[in-house]
C-alpha cells in the first residue's frame, strides 16, 4: 500500500464525519490566527512607537532641568537613560539658561554638535482669529534649528528665520489642528492671530504628525524664543535645550561633550548628581525596541496556549475516531493491511486536520490584520506565519501519534469482535 493510497483512505476518513473534522480544525484555526495576529499587533505597536521616536530625530538629544530629589536625589546618571549606582549629593539647582545653550553651540569642545535650540514652553494658550477661539496645548519658543532637529517640516508657508529671532518679531508656525480650528478652509499664512493677548503673524503650517500617547502633536505653535518669552513665559529658565548631533552615530559622543560642558558650567564635580538630564533618542529607541520585543513574545506565548488546546482537541477526536472505526481497522488488518499503513493513515488524518486548520488560520489572520486592533495597525511578521504553520503541523503529528499507535497495535481478532 503506497503513500497515495494511504492518504486517500485518510481523506475519506475525515470526510466521513465533516462536522467533527470542521470543529477540530476550528481549534487549530483559532490558535494559529491568534498567534499571528497578536504578534502582528505587537510588531505594529513597536513600529508605531519607533516611528514616533524617529519623528523627533534619530540624532536628537534633549537636555532638561532636573530639580527633583533634593540632596541624595534619585539614582541616575547625567545622560539619557539614567545610569545605575547610588547618586551623590545634588548640586545647587540652577535650571537651564540661554547661556548654557550658547556655550554648547559656541564651544570648540563639542565638534559632534550640529545645532542647538533653546526651548521655552507655554501650555494652554488661548488663541483667537476673527471670532474663532482655540486653546493651543503647547506654544514653543525656540530657534529655527528646532524644526530640523525635531523633524517638523512645513506643508505651507515657511519657518521663521534667525533675523526674526534677533528682531523679536511676533511670527508663528502653527500645527494642523490649530490651523483647522481657527481657519477651517482659509489659508492661515499671512494672517494675524491673537495668542494670550499678543498678535502673532502666521508664517507657516506644520506637516501633520498625528497623536502621540493620547496627546495631539499637531496642537502646537512654534515662535521665536524672545517673542514667546516677552509675551507669554517671561525671561526665566529654559524648559529644555534641543541638541542635534552631526549624525545618529555621533549622538553618544555628542552627549559626552554636552555633559562635560554643562558639568563645568554647573559646577558638577566628583560624585555630585547633576541638576540636568540628557535624553538620548537613540538610547530611548533601543530601550523601547527591547521592551516591545518582550511584549510581543509574551503575546505570542499567550496565544500559543490556544494551539495547545487545539492539539488536545485533535487527540480527543482521533481517539474517538479510532474507537468508532475499531471494526474497520480489524477488517483491514485481517485482509493484510500492514501496521505501517494503519499508523500512517491516522497520522495523516491528524496532520491534515492541523495543516488545513493552520492554513485557514493564516487566512483569517491576514484578513484581520487589515483592520485596526486596539488602536494599533497590525504588521504581519512573515516568520510568525511560518512558525505558526510549522507548530500546527507538529501538533498534528505529536498529538495524533498516540491515537495512531493505538489503532496500529489493535489485534485483528479483538478488533473484529468489537461492537
Amino acid at each position: 500500500m503506497n503513500v497515495l493510497e494511504i492518504s486517500r483512505f485518510a481523506v475519506r476518513g475525515l470526510t466521513a464525519n465533516k462536522m467533527r473534522s470542521v470543529l477540530t480544525m476550528l481549534g487549530i484555526l483559532i490558535g494559529v490566527a491568534a498567534v499571528i495576529l497578536l504578534v502582528a499587533v505587537g510588531q505594529g505597536s513597536s513600529d508605531s512607537i519607533k516611528q514616533r521616536i524617529q519623528s523627533l530625530g534619530a540624532n536628537t538629544l534633549t537636555v532638561s532641568a532636573s530639580f527633583s530629589g533634593g540632596f541624595g536625589g534619585p539614582a541616575g546618571g547625567r545622560g539619557g537613560g539614567g545610569g545605575g549606582g547610588a547618586a551623590g549629593p545634588r548640586t545647587q539647582a540652577r535650571g537651564l539658561t540661554l547661556e548654557d545653550a550658547r556655550a554648547i553651540a559656541a564651544s570648540g569642545d563639542a565638534p559632534s554638535v550640529k545645532s542647538v535650540s533653546p526651548v521655552v514652553t507655554s501650555s494652554s494658550a488661548t488663541t483667537t482669529y476673527e471670532g474663532a477661539s482655540h486653546s493651543i496645548s503647547q506654544v514653543v519658543g525656540t530657534y529655527p534649528s528646532y524644526f530640523e532637529a525635531t523633524n517638523k517640516p512645513v506643508t505651507s508657508g515657511a519657518y521663521f528665520t534667525n533675523q526674526d529671532v534677533t528682531a523679536v518679531r511676533k511670527v508663528v508656525v502653527i500645527g494642523k489642528t490649530v490651523a483647522d480650528e481657527l481657519f477651517g478652509q482659509v489659508d492661515p499664512v499671512g494672517k494675524k492671530v491673537n495668542i494670550q493677548g499678543a498678535a502673532f503673524t502666521v508664517v507657516g503650517v506644520l506637516k501633520e504628525s498625528g497623536s502621540t500617547g493620547g496627546q495631539d502633536a499637531d496642537d502646537i505653535a512654534v515662535a521665536p524664543l524672545p517673542a514667546v518669552q516677552q509675551s507669554l513665559t517671561g525671561y526665566g529658565s529654559l524648559g529644555s535645550i534641543v541638541v542635534q548631533a552631526t549624525s545618529a552615530e555621533a549622538t553618544d559622543v555628542a552627549e559626552a561633550e554636552i555633559t562635560a560642558i554643562l558639568d563645568q558650567r554647573h559646577d558638577v564635580t566628583g560624585n555630585a548628581t547633576a541638576d540636568y538630564r540628557i535624553l538620548n533618542q537613540a538610547s530611548l529607541q533601543e530601550t523601547v525596541t527591547e521592551a516591545t520585543g518582550t511584549f510581543t513574545v509574551l503575546l505570542a506565548a499567550v496565544a500559543a496556549i490556544s494551539l495547545l488546546v487545539g492539539g488536545i482537541g485533535i487527540t480527543n477526536i482521533m481517539l474517538v475516531t479510532v474507537t468508532e472505526r475499531t471494526r474497520e481497522i480489524g477488517i483491514r488488518k485481517a485482509i493484510g493491511a500492514p501496521r505501517g499503513a494503519i499508523l500512517g493513515q491516522f497520522l495523516i488524518e491528524a496532520t491534515l486536520l492541523s495543516l488545513v486548520g493552520g492554513l485557514l488560520g493564516v487566512g483569517v489572520a491576514v484578513a484581520g490584520s487589515q483592520f485596526t486592533i486596539a488602536g494599533v495597525q497590525p504588521v504581519i511578521v512573515p516568520q510568525s506565519i511560518v512558525l505558526a504553520l510549522g507548530v500546527s503541523v507538529a501538533i498534528g503529528l505529536f498529538f495524533g501519534s498516540y491515537p495512531a499507535n493505538r489503532a496500529a497495535k489493535l489485534r485483528p481478532i479483538e478488533a473484529l469482535r468489537f461492537e
